[in-house]
């Protein structure tokens, strides 16, 4: 296994796991996808899930068949999850972010659930203790939701003359209050005014910058959401075009043209919900599975587009960056 920055709780001793929902003996099991991205998006996350079940032994179509439910965004995946829990697949993989999660564990209390979420897992509801899941459902937290004080610092440092900031949050999760909460107090240290803005479509992320562009705000700081990590071209097109310095929470926002993105690796955290997702199809409890923190943390600078802003990175913030994009 390659080597990676993780952090694993511990747990108690694995134990076989009565696959109430896996085929009949002898033929091959049925893993659920159920992901609020579009089907066409992210390759290099599906190439790292599929390269975590190959660690465990499993290669999709020789000894594993994957059913994929792509929501895009997050009013489908009710439907979706209670349709895989109908066509009694092994395991759900909610890989879409807390609503992924919460809609895999209405649908069902049997049939095992492996979540990639960014925020605690508990004060969610998810799961009754990290160490000690319990239930069905267990599965990879990054620290996407503690990060949202630490990028408007970093864009601090790149524009310390601003004097206001405005942060994107997606109102359907309930994600967007705690990272609001945490993002006013970072900008009241730094003695800046404040503008938080909603969106749920891709029409209200155009309308948001229209009104950031009204109110004058000198930055933006794009909220960790796994909707907005889809729409990483869109929310750069839009910054360029309206020349608002930006800090997403994805490397798909810098990688597609924006300033700057800071936090936790998407491509580990579905690395290991693939070696979880097949450690479960060999037989263990997912309530015996304790809940794991995936600690690696991106930091990824866009030069180019800090040239069209204008901007000088500081060399002390490229030396700290993970990659810089020229």
């Amino acid at each position: 296994m390659r080597r990676r920055e993780f952090v694993t709780l511990l747990g108690g001793v694995a134990a076989a796991w009565p696959l109430a929902a896996r085929a009949q003996q002898g033929t091959m099991p049925v893993v659920g996808f159920l992901s609020a991205r579009p089907f066409d998006d992210a390759p290099q996350l599906m190439a790292a899930f599929r390269e975590g079940l190959g660690e465990t032994g499993y290669a999709e179509g020789r000894n594993v068949a994957i059913e994929y439910r792509w929501a895009d965004g997050y009013e489908r995946l009710p439907a979706m999850a209670a349709d895989l829990v109908q066509r009694q697949v092994a395991v759900i993989v909610s890989a879409g972010g807390m609503p992924s999660a919460r809609a895999a564990k209405a649908a069902t209390a049997v049939i095992p659930v492996i979540f990639a979420v960014g925020a605690d897992p508990v004060a969610m509801g998810l799961v009754t203790s990290l160490n000690r899941p319990g239930g069905n459902l267990t599965g990879v937290t990054n620290i996407n939701l503690e990060l949202a004080s630490k990028r408007l610092e970093l864009l601090h440092e790149v524009l310390p003359g601003a004097t206001s900031v405005a942060l994107l949050v997606n109102p359907s999760t309930p994600l967007a209050e705690p990272i609001s909460k945490d993002f006013h107090a970072a900008a009241r240290s730094f003695g800046l005014d404040v503008h938080i803005l909603q969106a749920t479509s891709e029409h209200d992320i155009d309308d948001a910058f229209t009104n950031l562009v009204k109110m004058q705000v000198d930055a933006l700081v794009i909220g960790a959401d796994a909707y907005f990590s889809n729409r990483g071209e869109q929310l750069a097109a839009l910054s360029l075009r309206y020349m608002l310095p930006t800090i997403g929470s994805f490397r798909d926002f810098a990688a597609a043209g924006g300033l700057m993105s800071y936090g936790g690796s998407l491509a580990d955290q579905y690395y290991w919900i693939g070696v979880y997702t097949g450690r479960v199809l060999k037989g263990e409890k997912p309530a015996d599975l304790p809940v794991q923190q995936s600690t690696k943390v991106e930091l990824t600078i866009n030069l180019k587009a800090a040239k069209t802003f204008g901007l000088t990175i500081p060399i002390t913030l490229l030396g700290r960056a993970d990659e810089v994009i020229e």
